[in-house]
């Protein structure tokens, strides 16, 4: 994937000479940070053969929440961000926790937590924005430290932390373990439940995380923010090389999974090429990437 990528950065370079120059690059990794971060999240629950189609919804409903207490001269910067991240974990941990105790499909449960949670945020907010963001907050989604837009360091921040927890510690061996093989994992001692519950909390947390970023940039909290978010980060997991069977999956491929498609995006855009046809093409895109995960699976067995 990382040679498609190369790939798909020189021939948009060649087709439009706008593509290829800072601040345009800098723009397409900006505004995939948002996806890229729900996308790590969604790795690890599809390591684990889960799946999350909450991802979206759970972005709305922290985008009208954060955006109600981030208001000016209202409550300290702390206060909309740490409920923000607080209202996602808890919906992850509402997922995990109906998924393991419940032995519930999580394709299900995750559905569920979509529907339950996009109407949350339309009664909260009263299917209208919520505007007029204080400056301090703004800053999250539209500040730069040294040049590097602030949600770009976030994006790089989260994935590595979640690189070091997956590569370097017993949690991150379980949960490849439980993945590889479920009933083998619970012979060896291991703890399937909570593991799974820490998992699917942890992806809302970074749900509620890319909603706080995505209602920073655009400056409101929107009910509607976030609609088919999840696909794309289940897309960029897909093209990153995380296996839907489970057991397989890295971070650094759900990165480069997701500049692909942020690449995609941006360099059809820059040609005029209709969004229609772009959804088309993603939809291709992922398609064979599941086809080839397929083939490969089936080749190991």
């Amino acid at each position: 994937m990382l040679l498609i990528l190369i790939a798909l950065v020189i021939l948009m370079s060649i087709l439009s000479p706008t593509f290829f120059t800072a601040s345009n690059l800098l723009n397409i990794v900006k505004q995939m940070s948002v996806v890229g971060i729900v996308a790590i999240g969604v790795t690890l629950v599809i390591i684990t053969t889960g799946i999350d189609l909450s991802s979206g919804s759970v972005i709305a409903l922290v985008s009208v929440v954060v955006a109600s207490l981030a208001q000016p001269g209202g409550m300290p910067l702390f206060v909309p961000i740490i409920v923000g991240l607080g209202l996602g974990l808890l919906t992850g941990v509402i997922n995990g926790t109906i998924i393991s105790k419940g032995k519930i499909a999580p394709f299900i449960v995750t559905l569920g937590m979509m529907t339950a949670a996009r109407g949350a945020a339309l009664l909260y907010s009263g299917g209208r924005p919520i505007g007029n963001l204080s400056e301090p907050f703004k800053f999250i989604g539209q500040g730069q430290i040294f040049g590097i837009p602030f949600p770009i360091l976030l994006f790089a921040f989260v994935g590595v932390i979640t690189y070091l927890l997956l590569n370097k510690t017993k949690f991150g061996k379980r949960v490849y373990a439980i993945g590889g093989n479920e009933q083998a994992a619970m012979i060896a001692g291991i703890h399937i439940d909570r593991v799974k519950i820490c998992i699917y909390g942890y992806a809302g947390l970074l749900s509620a995380l890319a909603g706080i970023i995505l209602t920073s940039r655009i400056a409101s909290g929107q009910p509607t923010a976030g609609n088919m978010y999840e696909l794309d980060a289940i897309a960029a997991a897909v093209i990153g090389g995380t296996s839907l069977s489970g057991g397989i999956g890295t971070i650094g491929g759900t990165i480069i999974g997701a500049l692909v498609i942020g690449v995609m995006n941006n360099g059809l855009d820059l040609l005029n090429v209709s969004s229609y046809w772009q959804q088309i093409l993603k939809g291709a895109i992922i398609t064979a990437a599941v086809y080839l995960d397929s083939r490969k699976h089936n080749r190991r067995s």
